[in-house]
């Protein structure tokens, strides 16, 4: 019993019940690199279910992308590829000062950790002001996910996409609306202003396109395919090399980019709670866990946008 009651009184002076505890040590664990490797597990297992999470997405797309070539071929020519490569050079800096943050914070140079770590949120901010403009820019063009993509959302924006009072509206590209011109006629038939502001017909219903060996079915052997611009000022409907349910990779588009900008801003709180921390003068060579936690976080982040770019911006 005395050796009992000895060991105990033991571990309790180093637990802190004598003035000589770590306030950085948790009760339940013996040492600080214990604490530190246990924190740092539970980091790791949280970014695998991260990477499964995305995993899944990355089925997806690849599943959308082996049954509709066409699509992707087409669609990926709208998105900006100079403010996909900027955004991807940011996140790249915003990593490299993350690191220098732990290093720093290693090395007990608290100033400089801070200053890394107000670097890093500046280039978040700038990754989501960029993809905030890339954003702006598609909802104002139509290039979105579902029927709106075909149609327009009022009247006014109606007349605006067709140049005049009665502009014709289809659930289709020009090149695809037989569900509306019966092709025995002369003469061809304007959509009634009934069916204006509403799809006529359900995008599930829209015939895929069918691939030739040389691309798009619509385009001529030997024809050079010619991609539409970005900016250009053009309406998408007007395209009449457009295949059918283009919509689904703008659906795919914002769901993933969307998603991990969601993550941005989660990476972009920690930092801020970090960066006061920080201030306060919490972090030194002797407890850096958090920073080192919030760094494994903000690189994975980066990680699964090196995949997004190419994926989106540069496979065509």
């Amino acid at each position: 019993m005395t050796e009992i009651h000895a060991s105990n009184h033991a571990h309790d002076e180093e637990h802190g019940d004598h003035g000589h505890h770590d306030p950085h040590l948790a009760h339940h664990f013996e040492t600080p690199a214990q604490q530190f490797d246990s924190g740092k597990l539970g980091m790791w297992l949280f970014l695998a279910t991260e990477v499964l999470f995305f995993g899944g997405l990355f089925v997806l797309y690849c599943i959308l992308r082996y049954n509709h070539p066409e699509i992707f071929s087409y669609a990926s020519n709208y998105l900006d590829t100079v403010m996909g490569g900027v955004n991807t050079c940011v996140l790249i800096l915003s990593s490299l000062t993350m690191a220098l943050a732990v290093r720093f914070a290693q090395i007990n140079k608290p100033k400089w950790m801070v200053i890394c770590l107000v670097l890093t949120l500046l280039g978040a901010v700038g990754f989501l002001v960029i993809k905030y403009f890339e954003y702006t820019h598609k909802i104002h063009d139509h290039l979105v996910w579902g029927s709106t993509f075909y149609v327009p959302t009022s009247v006014e924006e109606a007349e605006k996409l067709g140049g005049g009072e009665n502009p014709v509206v289809t659930t289709e590209p020009a090149a695809v609306a037989a569900d509306f011109v019966d092709p025995s006629d002369s003469e061809q038939e304007l959509i009634p202003d009934s069916l204006m502001q509403k799809p006529a017909t359900s995008v599930s219903q829209i015939k895929p396109a069918q691939m030739a060996p040389g691309g798009i079915a619509s385009m001529a052997e030997g024809e050079p395919v010619v991609e539409p611009p970005y900016s250009s000022g053009a309406n998408h409907l007007e395209d009449a090399d457009m295949p059918p349910n283009t919509h689904l990779f703008f659906g795919i588009y914002y769901c993933m980019t969307g998603l991990h900008g969601v993550h941005v801003l989660i990476g972009m709180a920690l930092i801020v709670w970090l960066i006061v921390r920080g201030l306060r003068g919490h972090f030194s060579h002797k407890y850096y866990t958090p920073v080192d936690l919030g760094g494994l976080y903000w690189h994975i982040v980066d990680l699964i946008w090196i995949f997004l770019f190419p994926m989106f911006y540069l496979i065509h």
